[in-house]
C-alpha cells in the first residue's frame, strides 16, 4: 500500500532495428539454441560472449586484435562513460563506435548494477538513483529517462533498461517493492526510448525466489521488446543456485525473443545456462583473471606466476591458436608477469578472450549437430578432473 500507481503507457513497440532468428533448438535432451542477432552494426552468431569495455576498451586489447579473435559484440558501460569523458562529448565525437574504432555491434547496460552498487554512496527513490561519483565524490542522479538518454547518446545498438538489482538476502518485502519500481521504471524507458539507433532490452529480477521471477516476467514480457535479460544472478550465490534458478527463469522468457544472462560467468557457468537456453553472456572474468595471470586452458587453469613455469618452453595451451600460445613459452610469459610488464597483461587477455570465444563456437557447433547434452557432460566432467588435480597438487 502507498507505493505510486504503475504508470503502463502505450506498450505498443514498433519493429526493432535489432532482430533475432532462431535457427535451431537442440535435439539432444538440453534447451540449448542456435540463433542470430542482426543489428545495424551486423549480426552476432549465438550463444555468445561478450567481452566487457567499461570505459569504450576492453583492457588491453585493441580493436584490431578483438577483430582477429573474431568478438562479435562487446559491451561499454553506462555509468562509468558518463562519469568520463561524459556522453555529450562521445555523442560529439560521433557516437561511442567511432569514438573507439569498432564498428560491430555494441551493448550498453543502464549504470544500474553499478550504482546499486555503491551502497552507502546511493539513495533509490521513485525518480531514480541519487549517488555519488567513486571519481570525485559530485552528487548525481541517474532516472530510467537519463540512462536511456545517454545509452542512445552513446549509439549502442542494444541498450538496457534501467532497473535495481538488489542482493537476494533482502526480505520479501523488499524485493516485492523493487520488482513493482523496476516494473514502472521499465515502462518510463520505453516512453523515454527514441528507437532511432538502438534497441532496448527488458531486465527480469526476482532474486532466488521463483514465484518473484515468475511474476516479474510476466510484467517485463508483457511489453513488447526486441529482447530480455535475467538480472540479479552470480552476485554471491553459490553455482548451484544460480543453474537452478536460470534453469526455472530461461523458460519464462519468449522463445522468439534473445535471452541474456548479464554478468555471467565462468566456462562452467556458460555450459551449464547455454543448456538452458541463454543465448547472451557477458563477464569481466577472462580479462580480469588475466591481468591477474589466471589462464584458462584446455588443460585447465594454469596460474602464470608460478615458479613451476619459469623453464617451461612450452605454450600456455598446446591446443590453443592463438597469437600468445602461437608466439610465446610458459617461461617467458612467467617472466613478463614476474616483472611487471604491461605486455604480459595484454598476451595473457588475448588468450583469456580466445579461450572463451573458441568455446562459444565449440558450443554453437555442438548445438547445430543435436550433440550438446554430451557435449555439455563431457566439459563438466573434464572440468572437474581438472579442478580436483589442480587443487592436488597446489
Amino acid at each position: 500500500m502507498g507505493e505510486p500507481r504503475e504508470e503502463k503507457g502505450d506498450t505498443r513497440v514498433p519493429p526493432s532495428l535489432v532482430r533475432y532468428e532462431l535457427l535451431h533448438e537442440d535435439a539432444s535432451g538440453t534447451r540449448a539454441r542456435r540463433g542470430r542477432l542482426h543489428t545495424p552494426h551486423g549480426m552476432v552468431e549465438t550463444p555468445i560472449f561478450m567481452p566487457v569495455g567499461t570505459v569504450g576498451s576492453v583492457k588491453g586489447v585493441g580493436p584490431d586484435e578483438l577483430l582477429t579473435l573474431d568478438a562479435q559484440i562487446i559491451l561499454g558501460n553506462t555509468y562509468h562513460l558518463m562519469l568520463r569523458p561524459g556522453d555529450d562529448l562521445v555523442g560529439e565525437m560521433g557516437g561511442l563506435h567511432r569514438f573507439i574504432s569498432w564498428d560491430r555491434p555494441m551493448l550498453t547496460d543502464s549504470g544500474g548494477f553499478q550504482v546499486f552498487s555503491l551502497s552507502e554512496k546511493r539513495k533509490i527513490t521513485e525518480e531514480g538513483a541519487a549517488f555519488q561519483s567513486h571519481l570525485d565524490g559530485r552528487k548525481l542522479l541517474l532516472t530510467p529517462e537519463r540512462s536511456i538518454e545517454i545509452q542512445e547518446t552513446l549509439g549502442a545498438d542494444i541498450i538496457m533498461a534501467f532497473d535495481e538489482c538488489p542482493p537476494s538476502t533482502e526480505s520479501r518485502a523488499y524485493l516485492e517493492k523493487s520488482l513493482a519500481r523496476t516494473t514502472r521504471w521499465l515502462h518510463r524507458c520505453v516512453k523515454a526510448w527514441r528507437r532511432e539507433r538502438s534497441s532496448l532490452f527488458g531486465i527480469v529480477q526476482g532474486g532466488m525466489d521463483p514465484q518473484l521471477r515468475k511474476a516479474h516476467a510476466e510484467e517485463v514480457c508483457a511489453v513488447d521488446l526486441p529482447g530480455y535479460a535475467l538480472g540479479g544472478y552470480a552476485v554471491g550465490e553459490t553455482p548451484e543456485a544460480m543453474y537452478e534458478g536460470v534453469a526455472y527463469s530461461a523458460p519464462l522468457l519468449p522463445r522468439d525473443k534473445p535471452r541474456y544472462l548479464m554478468g555471467v560467468g565462468t566456462p562452467v557457468d556458460l555450459i551449464n545456462c547455454v543448456e538452458q537456453g541463454v543465448d547472451m553472456f557477458d563477464c569481466v572474468l577472462p580479462t580480469r583473471c588475466a591481468r591477474n595471470g589466471l589462464l584458462f586452458t584446455t588443460e585447465g587453469k594454469l596460474v602464470i606466476r608460478n615458479a613451476t613455469w619459469a623453464k617451461d618452453p612450452r605454450p600456455v595451451d598446446p591446443a590453443c591458436s592463438c597469437y600468445t600460445c602461437r608466439t610465446f613459452s610458459r617461461a617467458y610469459l612467467r617472466h613478463l608477469f614476474v616483472a611487471g610488464e604491461i605486455l604480459a597483461m595484454r598476451l595473457n587477455t588475448l588468450h583469456n578472450l580466445h579461450y572463451f570465444l573458441t568455446l562459444m563456437k565449440q558450443v554453437r557447433e555442438a548445438i547445430a549437430e543435436d550433440r550438446y547434452a554430451s557435449f555439455a557432460r563431457d566439459f563438466r566432467e573434464k572440468a572437474r578432473a581438472q579442478e580436483a588435480e589442480r587443487t592436488r597438487t597446489k
